[in-house]
């Protein structure tokens, strides 16, 4: 019996030293390794931290893009260019803007040789009617279509107001009129004269009562836009 005592002894009191070597209620648990990478889930959150996530992926996506859109501009007061522009606009896939006069125009004031508003603006080359609101981000588009009616032989005057609204310096303008029978004229180098030197002015085109998609279709192809 003293044996077995003697024997037991040392392995009851190297149990009772590793005992003790843990504090009493711990909770730590076991870390079981990664079958596959052999390392534990402990050890990888403490050796490879997380990527911080960058605040100006955005920003940078959107200066990419910067300058490189098309908008389509057109003033419209009977709904003809208006067409027309939205043809262009979904041929190209572009942005589209419509000029609202802060004040709109009557059927009065578009009487022909009535010495109404039209007529008055029309033969005052300084007139400039105001627009109610404004193109947001004008400097993300690098191609800009414009389109207006023809207005005894020239464009209304509020698209000057609109080309002088804005700095065009390095754009692309195109533009585009519509009219029963008058041609596009000299109402293109008019409004060119507004922009700065360095704006690439391309020739415009004139498009009757009763222009088709097709046919805006054709034009736009021939402008080799349809891409950018």
């Amino acid at each position: 019996m003293k044996r077995m005592i003697s024997f037991l002894l040392p392995i009851v009191t190297v149990l009772t030293l590793v005992a003790c070597g843990e504090p009493a209620g711990s909770d730590k648990q076991e870390e079981t390794p990664d079958p596959v990478t052999g390392v534990s889930e402990h050890t990888v959150e403490q050796s490879i931290p997380l990527p911080e996530r960058s605040a100006n992926v955005s920003t940078e996506e959107q200066e990419t893009d910067r300058g490189t859109k098309t908008l389509v501009v057109y003033f419209s007061c009977t709904g003809t260019t208006k067409k027309t522009a939205e043809y262009a606009a979904e041929i190209l896939e572009a942005d589209i803007y419509e000029i609202h006069p802060q004040d709109p125009y009557t059927e009065t004031d578009l009487a022909y040789y009535t010495g109404g508003r039209a007529d008055q603006e029309q033969d005052d080359p300084d007139a400039r009617p105001a627009i109610s609101e404004s193109v947001e981000d004008m400097d993300s588009y690098s191609t800009v279509l414009i389109g207006y009616p023809i207005w005894h032989g020239q464009a209304p005057r509020i698209i000057s107001t609109f080309l002088e609204s804005y700095d065009f310096s390095e754009k692309i303008i195109i533009p585009f009129c519509t009219s029963h029978s008058s041609g596009i004229g000299s109402s293109a180098n008019d409004l060119h004269e507004l922009c700065a030197d360095s704006t690439q002015w391309l020739e415009g085109r004139r498009f009757g009562t009763e222009t088709s998609r097709d046919m805006v279709e054709e034009w736009v192809g021939s402008l080799e836009l349809a891409e950018r």
